[in-house]
């Protein structure tokens, strides 16, 4: 699946923390607009943040739940805007001499959204990943003062 990528002068802990509280997921996640809950156990595997997507008034109320979670390393997700569709959406962090490469690889696994071709599905959500990375980034380097 074509793949997102930003370097960050962030460690993969400081992201980790980030990627790690729901309660800041509309900081990053373009589109997110709020969060109504977040499990006490996000995100481990099956944890889930309750949100709402879109523009006021105009908003869906959905979640995302933790497919797996590999703590400092990746987070597997499965993203819903439901009547939009689902999504999932694997983060990976890898080791740079200076902080971290975050990799987002995101493919519809909704009818009929799956059936677009992936190379179609990359030209669909790049922008809004290239801007979701950036934050993340933003957020993890601001933690640390990077």
């Amino acid at each position: 699946m074509p793949t997102t990528t930003h370097d960050t002068t962030a460690s993969p802990d400081d992201v980790w923390a980030v990627l790690s509280d729901g309660w800041v997921f509309p900081l990053w996640v373009v589109g997110a607009a709020r969060i109504r809950a977040v499990d006490a156990d996000w995100p481990n595997e099956g944890s889930r943040i309750h949100h709402s997507v879109g523009l006021w008034p105009l908003l869906l109320n959905d979640e995302t739940r933790s497919l797996s979670c590999h703590p400092g390393r990746e987070l597997r997700l499965e993203a819903r805007a439901l009547p939009l569709g689902r999504a999932e959406v694997l983060i990976r962090l890898h080791d740079l001499p200076r902080g971290c490469r975050i990799e987002i690889i995101e493919h519809f696994v909704s009818v009929p959204l799956r059936a677009i071709p992936p190379a179609a599905q990359h030209v669909a959500v790049h922008p809004r990943n290239v801007e979701s990375l950036r934050r993340l980034a933003f957020l993890a380097e601001r933690s640390t003062g990077a």
